[in-house]
Order: C-alpha cells, then sequence, then structure tokens
C-alpha cells in the first residue's frame, strides 16, 4: 500500500502526486509500488527493499548523495494470533532530498497514531524533526503494548493460582516470548539512537537533537519496563515449576505410602493363608480369624501414624 502526504495549512494531508517535500508509506509495498517511488524520488531499491526482511537489524546508513536509511524496530499487535501476539518487525526511514520515506513489511498504527497526533507532527522538510516524532510515537506504542503484556500476564498467573494448568503455563511461556521480542529489539535500538545522536554524517541542528532525547528517554524507560516484567515472569515461571514439582513430590510420598500400610494387611494374610500350623487357629480356634484381623489392623494404625508424623500425609 502506498500513500503519499503533504504538509497543508498546517497537517498532513494525503495526495496523489507531490509537488514538493512529502512523507511517502510503504507498507507492505508491490513492486510496482516500490518501482514508483523510485521514479518519484530517485532512491535506490535498496533502501526501499532491505527494511522488508523481517530479520533486518536496527542500523543507519548514509549513501554518497546523502541518502539516509534508519532501519528500527517497532512492535506492532496480531489481535488473531494466539502464540505470538505481541512482536517487533523493522520499519525504514529514508531521507532524499525532498522527500521522507517509511517503508515497512505490514502496516502499523505507528502511521495512524502519528496522524492523529497533531502536537507531534511537523512538515516533512524537517527531516530528523519528522523522523524523530515518528520514532516517539513507536516508543509510546512500546509502552502501551507492555501495559497489556503486564495485564495478561497478571490475569494468568489469577488463573494458575486457583489451578495449575498446561495451557496457562504455555500462555505465560508465550507472553515471556514477547517480551523477548521487546527486550532485544529495544536495546538495539537504543544503540542506534545513541549512534544517532553521535555520528558526524548527519546534519542535525540542536533542537532536533534535544527532540532525540526525549525520545531516547522514552525508548529506554520502554526497555527498562520490558526488562523488569520479562525478569518478573521469569521468576514466576519457575516458582510454578517449583511448585509443579513440589505437589509431584508430595503425589510420590502419599502413593508410596498408601502402598505400604495396603501391603501390612495383605502380608498378614499371605502368612495366616499358608497350609501350615500357625497361632491362634489351633484346633479350630473360632476367634483366630478375629485375631488376626485386629493384629493387622493395629498394624495398619501403627503405620498410618508413623507416616503421619513424618508428613508423608
Amino acid at each position: 500500500m502506498l500513500t503519499i502526504y503533504q504538509w497543508v495549512d498546517g497537517s498532513l494531508r494525503e495526495v496523489v502526486t507531490p509537488d514538493g517535500p512529502c512523507w511517502i508509506n510503504l507498507a507492505d509495498p508491490s513492486s510496482e509500488e516500490i518501482l514508483r517511488v523510485q521514479t518519484l524520488t530517485g532512491v535506490s531499491r535498496e533502501f526501499l527493499s532491505d527494511p522488508l526482511d523481517r530479520d533486518e537489524r536496527p542500523r543507519l546508513d548514509v549513501d554518497d548523495d546523502g541518502t539516509v536509511l534508519i532501519v528500527v524496530h517497532v512492535p506492532y499487535h496480531e489481535p488473531n494470533e494466539n502464540l505470538h501476539p505481541f512482536n517487533t518487525l523493522p520499519l525504514g526511514v529514508v531521507h532524499t532530498s525532498n522527500a521522507v520515506i517509511t517503508v515497512c513489511n505490514r502496516p502499523t498504527p505507528i502511521a495512524a497514531s502519528f496522524l492523529d497526533q497533531i502536537r507531534r507532527v511537523c512538515p516533512p522538510e524537517q527531516k530528523f524533526r519528522f523522523t524523530f516524532h515518528l520514532l516517539w510515537h513507536a516508543a509510546i506504542l512500546y509502552l502501551r503494548y507492555l501495559r497489556d503484556i503486564r495485564q495478561r500476564a497478571d490475569l494468568v498467573e489469577q488463573e494458575l493460582h486457583e489451578s495449575i494448568s498446561n495451557e496457562g503455563l504455555m500462555r505465560l511461556l508465550n507472553i515471556e516470548k514477547s517480551l523477548v521480542y521487546f527486550t532485544t529489539s529495544l536495546k538495539a535500538d537504543d544503540i542506534l539512537l545513541s549512534r544517532i545522536r553521535t555520528t558526524r554524517q548527519l546534519d542535525i541542528d540542536e533542537d532536533d537533537l534535544d527532540v532525540l532525547e526525549d525520545v531516547r528517554v522514552e525508548y529506554q524507560q520502554a526497555l527498562e519496563m520490558a526488562s523488569i516484567h520479562s525478569n518478573i515472569l521469569t521468576g514466576t515461571l519457575d516458582a510454578f515449576a517449583s511448585i509443579i514439582s513440589n505437589n509431584l513430590n508430595n503425589v510420590m510420598k502419599f502413593l508410596t505410602s498408601m502402598t505400604i500400610v495396603l501391603t501390612v494387611p495383605m502380608l498378614l494374610a499371605s502368612i495366616f493363608g499358608m497350609n501350615s500350623w500357625l497361632p491362634f487357629v489351633r484346633n479350630g480356634n473360632p476367634a483366630g480369624f478375629f485375631i488376626v484381623v485386629g493384629l493387622a489392623v493395629v498394624l495398619v494404625i501403627v503405620t498410618v501414624v508413623f507416616f503421619s508424623r513424618k508428613r508423608f500425609f
């Protein structure tokens, strides 16, 4: 999908053909759309196709003609995905002489959020400030998704406190994977922002650097938040694993104790069931049977008391 915006009367308006500085947004573009953007801006195809690779890492690249490529990782949420509803993907921001181009392999809510927030939008000719405002919205989206992830984890933990199930543990594991994706991407983004601030290849004025510093603060806050949630969730999973192991040990102790308790009367029955002379049954004593049963009951009670004191029950 190809969308072109120009600064008109203090806001961004969608146009068909730009006649000046503009913002070109490419989301899951076709080959024809990429070719059209190449024709309009003269940017190399590699700068437009590299961010479409899901494995592309955050980086900064400056071409010989002054064209700048900034690749960052931004979050996205897939409501219909059960395994990994939260993930990250590369977003490329290309600066040409008359345009800012954003390239992503799927539509993200960052563009819509960017258009809705008038305070954080500026003309595309202010390329770096425009880019930094766009990254600020990506950082805010990270924070929003992290709060959502924390709420989901809390709900699953409450369910597991009532009854530990494999489904609940798998849901927690998937949430932990999302946090790992977020933490890894935020660390790489923070390194990239530091490089943008210190590199001599880019001519960024002091006002735009102040905006960049605000963006870094938001990214560092998101990184710290993701790290804390990830550590808490890892500890929670370890605690539930210990609880499951402890419950299994308790069950095994109980079953072992019950096996021993039931073995006592079976042993007596086996002994007194032999075809040989035995006490209590000599000369056909009618009380012999009850004596043997009573002895078995006494031994069972003694065994149960012994295991109870050892907390096997």
